[in-house]
């Protein structure tokens, strides 16, 4: 219950048959903008792996995945994916994709110790998308070039929603502000990292924050994240470590900030070696992915998750996850919702 935000009066815009059809109409308009902007091209994705393999995202090291024995193969055990961070970079070098171009597919997993609220569900649906880059484009120039093209088709998205539902009336910000997460640190001491999230985008609106994963100043970093996929330890042009981050925009309905991506420029087999060791896990050298990746045989890449039932809820104006997508919640929350007029599907 601590995690669910009940907003002072809130109601539906929409009715349960046009929120039905808004769905739809959101993942259909979005998936072809972001291809059109990113030059993707649409791939059939695993719901699982083989355990063993390295090839699983391990998200911040801590979470579970769902698993089960597979009886035609001796009952080696198979793990449902969290994301497909790293499968992406294996099927960028299976179709041999040159750079400035890349792949997308619609991700569906179980995270089974997520803490269930407004944002968080046990079902995961995203848009994991990913391209090949070459070793000049490995910067913070291009990482912030591709924020901006993702955050171009999502205004065309909330355009296109609105003229749809006049009812519903636009509100992300005309751009994106970029910061470093040290830089985010300095502007708020006092506030915890989720506390200087929400008031850096009540202040600017819609906020890429790059460099999630590394230590900061105060010794602590401002999100985990693993140390196999995204570049958090290289250091860039702008004198601060990082290639990745995380779009966020102010959600005026929950009335905090909103997380839509995290994404980043991959780790090289440099930096990979160096994350491992930082994070104590180098035993992972060893895994299938790692020991591709290593030996140069993967190619350069960025990419990351955008989440569906979550752009769906930004851009329906809805108050919770689970009025976009059906789930299991505790009784107490789901109850929490129906007194408050949330109607969870």
């Amino acid at each position: 219950m601590s995690y669910l935000i009940i907003p002072k009066g809130y109601r539906s815009i929409l009715s349960a048959e046009e929120t039905e059809h808004g769905i739809k109409l959101v993942k259909d308009f979005f998936q072809q903008a972001l291809s059109k902007q990113l030059r993707l091209r649409r791939v059939t994705a695993p719901l699982f792996v083989l355990q063993g393999q390295g090839i699983n995202d391990d998200l911040s090291g801590v979470e579970r995945a769902v698993t089960f024995p597979v009886g035609d193969l001796g009952d080696r055990r198979a793990e449902v994916v969290h994301s497909l961070a790293k499968w992406k970079r294996l099927t960028l070098a299976e179709y041999k994709i040159r750079p400035g171009h890349g792949i997308y597919t619609d991700m569906n997993a179980i995270r089974a110790d997520e803490s269930l609220g407004n944002l968080h569900s046990l079902y995961v649906d995203q848009w994991d998308w990913e391209s090949t880059v070459t070793e000049r484009d490995r910067s913070v120039r291009y990482l912030k070039n591709t924020v901006r093209k993702i955050y171009s088709a999502m205004l065309d998205t909330e355009r296109f929603v609105c003229t749809c539902y006049p009812q519903l009336r636009p509100f992300l910000s005309g751009r994106v502000t970029f910061l470093h997460s040290e830089e985010l640190l300095q502007m708020f001491p006092g506030l915890n990292a989720k506390e200087r999230e929400d008031a850096v985008c009540k202040r600017f609106g819609s906020v890429f924050i790059i460099g999630i994963g590394g230590k900061l100043s105060d010794g602590l970093p401002h999100d985990l994240r693993a140390p196999d996929y995204d570049d958090w330890s290289t250091p860039n042009e702008e004198g601060y470590n990082g290639l990745n981050g995380d779009l966020l925009v102010w959600n005026p309905i929950l009335d905090r900030a909103f997380e839509v991506s995290s994404m980043g420029i991959r780790v090289d087999p440099k930096a990979m070696k160096l994350q491992l060791e930082l994070s104590g896990k180098t035993e992972r050298e060893k895994l299938y992915f790692h020991s591709r990746l290593l030996s140069g045989g993967l190619p350069l890449s960025i990419g990351g998750g955008i989440g569906q039932s979550r752009l769906c809820m930004l851009f329906l104006h809805k108050a919770h996850i689970g009025e976009i997508q059906a789930s299991i919640w505790p009784d107490d929350q789901r109850e929490a919702c129906r007194r408050a007029g949330i109607k969870l599907i």
